[in-house]
């Protein structure tokens, strides 16, 4: 049994993990999810160190820290923080940092823009939110209807502050056991920059869902079962081997 822990990205927080926690709990792990900072009355205030302290604050055993889409930095900045209690890091169709780039930094690197034209900032210019009437084909093309009603009443305004942080990456964070899944049918981040991004990671260690960004709402239970077989390597063999690589290009 492996502990996990499941990050949400942007403007998505604990309840988007809904299926995935028992579809884990089924395959005998213990999962949990967090709300990030910055989704509430504190978003204007919320820094890259506060996501990674309210991580490091959630790890109290090795745990399988599972971050999705923006939450690549934010799991990243918790190990450079504190990696102790870090099992590994595994990258759910996320940004990978690069050393001395901001997440938004990297967002604007991309061979394409798919989300331009669809954010919308406060008066104040310190969080953003989505267009409502682009986030279904941007994230849940694929998704059951109940899931994207569920999207509709719980996304909220993301701070801007974290993602224009540049991160320095050192072995505390490097040296962790790291995994990559993309997610081949993304809208919202390309899947051709996922693959650049994942380069970083070992090579055994990347993997692929035929999923929207959103495989926890279009294929819970597959991916469940992708995060199992990787705390599955890493209790047998100390690497995720087993299952079947990404694709090139």
């Amino acid at each position: 049994m492996a502990e996990v822990l499941l990050v949400p990205g942007s403007c998505h927080g604990a309840w988007c993990w809904h299926q995935v926690i028992p579809a884990l709990a089924a395959l005998g792990h213990s999962a949990r999810a967090i709300d990030l900072p910055g989704r509430g009355a504190d978003a204007a205030r919320a820094t890259l160190d506060d996501l990674a302290g309210a991580i490091v604050a959630a790890l109290d055993r090795p745990t399988v820290v599972v971050g999705h889409s923006a939450a690549g930095y934010a799991i990243t900045a918790a190990a450079e923080r504190d990696p102790a209690n870090m099992a590994a890091l595994v990258y759910l169709c996320a940004y990978v940092p690069v050393s001395g780039q901001s997440l938004a930094q990297m967002r604007r690197a991309g061979p394409r823009q798919p989300l331009a034209g669809s954010y919308r900032l406060d008066a104040a210019r310190t969080v953003f939110s989505f267009d409502p009437a682009r986030v279904d084909d941007l994230f849940y093309h694929d998704c059951p209807a109940e899931d994207r009603a569920l999207a509709a009443r719980c996304l909220a305004p993301e701070p801007i502050a974290p993602q224009e942080t540049p991160l320095r990456l050192t072995a505390r964070s490097q040296d962790l056991p790291r995994h990559y899944i993309a997610c081949t049918e993304d809208r919202a981040i390309p899947p051709e920059y996922q693959v650049v991004m994942a380069a970083s990671v070992p090579e055994a260690n990347r993997t692929a869902l035929p999923s929207s960004h959103s495989p926890f709402f279009a294929m819970p239970q597959a991916l469940a079962a992708r995060i199992d077989r990787i705390a599955g390597g890493l209790s047998a063999a100390g690497r995720g081997d087993m299952v079947a690589p990404v694709p090139k290009g």
